[in-house]
């Protein structure tokens, strides 16, 4: 290994060890923190990404990623010649952004944060939106120090899905609604062949847990390096491949709610734990994009967690959790009912096809308040009027409405299009995983997931940042992310379902 490439990785493991600190700053904002450490945990945030932006940015890191480019040679996907390569592309991005910038987002968040928790309690979009109308503009401003070439918002995309453009976000969705819009109402007018009436009752969240627990072990999550805590909103923080942590919310309300997204943060956090130990702290060790990793919470979630054959193996352990609640309930009904399609104000709640829906709205909507074209104060009453139009519903408060995702808060204005593109790589990645292991459908009804990981691991997980999006289903299927294959998928389900 060259002197340069060596001492390189050494000046990264340090930008690394401070980001994995910032991360457990706010892990810790989100689950046990009391409201009323906002304000110092705001300015040590701040000042930790002051420090590790420059630490990313200085003439020495500069001076070592360009000795070691020199260095390093031969294989394109080779690890030393990809780390740099990511490396290159991370500077290159985070030296464009003023350390003030930085600092300012980073201070603005906690308290975003802590706002939009009361405003949602509330159910009061006027609390949160000075906050929100500051976070927007400091995007916008991050924006134009990135650079674009014909959108504002393609910078901002291009931090969650590098390479990503609004045109051909556009272009996708587009494609999609031609297909999903009219399949919905279609079904819309069938709904009542799906009955529900048994998942109307109160049931004990301290069992939900147990059974979410049970899940997650079967899927091989890795309680060494990992836990499951209460949030808000469920996310997944990962502050190095040893310590992958998750969260969700539980209603009694909702049986369904809380399993569903232990099981999506449980593949995020599949994901974090499968990321190469042998290259912890180098650019390599981290995931591709958000794309990439919405894409195996999604196949987690929905392709294998809402399949007929999940339910042949738990519906009979979920029964002994709840005795008596679900004695009458056989599996076809079950898998019906938590495939269910429906008007839902809620997306983190609502249905795998329906789902898109609420991601078209976000994505118009942050599209066109980067772009200037509105502003925060107009969101309730465009929210409520593109969810009529999609969905056929108005939320009845901001609750249910305009506060009910967290993303915002956090500055994260560019990242919901990748959810969608996640949905469009998890139907391409299952259908080659059964290609390459026909068994796996059959080892989901018996509740074993070795096989189905094994292979996540090797073609996805184990490869960290070495592939954008585009080379990682080039390198798996041939190609690139077509639409097709979801489309296939949605349509077969559904048509199955609903006759």
């Amino acid at each position: 290994m060259g002197l340069m490439l060596e001492r390189f990785k050494e000046q990264w493991a340090r930008i690394s060890r401070l980001e994995q600190i910032i991360a457990v700053l706010g892990w810790d904002m989100e689950t046990y923190m009391p409201e009323g450490g906002v304000k110092p945990r705001a300015d040590q945030l701040a000042l930790l990404s002051d420090l590790a932006h420059q630490w990313l940015t200085s003439e020495e890191t500069a001076r070592l990623i360009e000795g070691a480019e020199k260095e390093v040679g031969g294989d394109y996907f080779s690890d030393a010649v990809s780390m740099i390569r990511v490396a290159r592309r991370a500077y290159d991005k985070k030296v464009k952004i003023p350390r003030d910038l930085v600092a300012r987002l980073a201070r603005i968040t906690p308290r975003a944060n802590s706002i939009w928790i009361r405003a949602r309690a509330n159910s009061d979009f006027r609390q949160f939106q000075p906050v929100l109308s500051e976070i927007i503009e400091l995007n916008k401003e991050q924006a134009e120090c990135l650079g674009y070439a014909e959108h504002r918002y393609d910078a901002l995309l291009d931090l969650y899905e590098p390479e990503l453009t609004t045109t051909r976000v556009v272009r996708l969705f587009n494609e999609l609604k031609i297909h999903i819009v009219p399949l919905a109402r279609e079904i819309a007018d069938r709904k009542d062949s799906v009955r529900t009436g048994f998942l109307n009752q109160k049931f004990s969240t301290a069992q939900q847990e147990a059974f979410g627990m049970l899940v997650l072990r079967d899927m091989h999550y890795d309680f060494t390096r990992g836990r499951q805590d209460r949030s808000a909103h469920p996310f997944t923080t990962s502050f190095s491949p040893y310590d992958v942590r998750i969260t969700t919310r539980f209603s009694e309300d909702d049986l369904l709610s809380a399993l569903f997204s232990t099981i999506h943060e449980g593949g995020h956090a599949l994901y974090d734990q499968g990321l190469p130990l042998d290259l912890v702290d180098t650019p390599l060790c981290q995931p591709i994009s958000l794309g990439v990793h919405e894409s195996q919470s999604r196949l987690w979630e929905n392709i294998v967690g809402r399949s007929r054959g999940f339910w042949k193996h738990y519906l009979p352990i979920l029964k002994t959790y709840f005795p008596g609640q679900l004695d009458s309930v056989d599996q076809e009904q079950f898998y019906r009912a938590v495939n269910q399609v429906k008007q839902s104000y809620i997306r983190v709640e609502s249905d795998e096809l329906t789902y898109n829906l609420h991601i078209f709205i976000r994505f118009e909507i942050e599209k066109d308040l980067i772009a200037g074209v509105v502003t925060a104060t107009d969101i309730p009453e465009l929210w409520n009027a593109k969810y009529h139009e999609y969905l056929g519903i108005t939320p009845p408060d901001d609750a249910q409405g305009c506060l009910q995702d967290i993303h915002w808060a956090h500055g994260s204005i560019g990242y919901f299009p990748t959810y969608v593109i996640g949905n469009l790589l998890s139907a391409q990645l299952f259908r080659k995983a059964v290609e390459d292991h026909p068994l796996l459908p059959k080892e989901i009804e018996e509740g074993r997931f070795d096989a189905l990981l094994s292979w996540l691991r090797k073609n996805v997980h184990s490869q960290g940042s070495r592939y954008t999006l585009g080379e990682l289903a080039a390198s798996i299927t041939g190609g690139d992310i077509p639409v097709a294959p979801y489309l296939g998928y949605l349509t077969e389900k559904f048509h199955d379902m609903y006759r």
